[in-house]
């Protein structure tokens, strides 16, 4: 493990926050979409070093320090290293390992050819953080593929990069989408809930904008305006086991095939993470 200072943290809410990690030392090289390894001593462990994976939120060309959006874990027990994580304030140590995870994008089709497919990212929970990096390394690094990022989340407070994300799609209307061509959308779960009593935007599960309307067709497909498929559309997924269950449900009906069930010329539309 290596050391790095904690630099900055941002209280959400009371279970959700941002940190940022500054390494000691050159700063690593990594992917947009990988995780690192945070560890901290843990006292009621005897002071033994707990290790976790965390989704990394900024992007590799921000070399100033490694940032993450984390949820406490509070049942059904609390979690070790999340409770020592929210007891940490701007100073202190904290170690890492490099970065890993393959959830990266792809740029290039099987037979070589660059791979210009749009591509649409679905992130439950604190799952959004891989695609929040994707979409600040695609925009720095000047790509023109199409990216669309959806975010699902219970409560309106937990849309944690809502601001940074819309003014990246504000961006992109200003510019011109032959420049910059980006949207992001968010879902509700829970819109009967009082703190969700100002959303106006899709409700239910983050997998809800993939399936059509009656006599319409998916909120998805209206926001693109054509249809999807998998010819025109690569997806990446990261969340809950059900976030990934029920949008491979979906996708599995339509053709599309995982990276992991990839056929036999190696053609794929869909990678995936799951973090429970």
């Amino acid at each position: 493990m290596e050391n790095a200072t904690v630099s900055y943290v941002q209280l959400l809410r009371e279970d959700l926050a941002i940190f940022r990690v500054v390494p000691e030392g050159p700063f690593p090289e990594y992917k947009a979409g990988q995780f690192l390894t945070l560890g901290l001593p843990v006292k009621s462990e005897n002071n033994r070093v707990i290790n976790r994976a965390y989704s990394i939120a900024s992007h590799p060309e921000n070399k100033k320090y490694f940032e993450f959006v984390i949820r406490w874990v509070r049942k059904p027990y609390p979690g070790r290293l999340t409770t020592a994580m929210f007891n940490l304030k701007e100073g202190d140590p904290i170690q890492w390992r490099k970065a890993n995870g393959t959830l990266t994008i792809n740029d290039k089709l099987p037979n070589g050819e660059p791979d210009e497919r749009r591509i649409v990212c679905i992130g439950g929970g604190t799952g959004l953080a891989p695609f929040v990096s994707f979409a600040q390394h695609l925009h720095d690094i000047g790509d023109k593929r199409e990216l669309v990022v959806l975010h699902g989340a219970s409560y309106v407070d937990e849309l944690s990069y809502r601001e940074r994300l819309t003014d990246l799609e504000l961006e992109s209307v200003d510019r011109g989408t032959d420049k910059w061509n980006f949207k992001y959308r968010a879902a509700i779960s829970r819109p009967q809930e009082w703190l969700n009593r100002s959303w106006t935007g899709q409700i239910g599960r983050v997998e809800q904008f993939l399936r059509a309307r009656p006599g319409r067709v998916s909120p998805l497909e209206e926001l693109v305006g054509e249809k999807i498929t998998k010819d025109n559309t690569m997806f990446y997924i990261c969340g809950w086991q059900g976030t990934i269950d029920g949008t491979l449900d979906y996708l599995g009906n339509n053709e599309f095939v995982t990276e992991r069930n990839k056929r036999e010329d190696g053609s794929y539309e869909v990678k995936y993470e799951s973090y429970g």
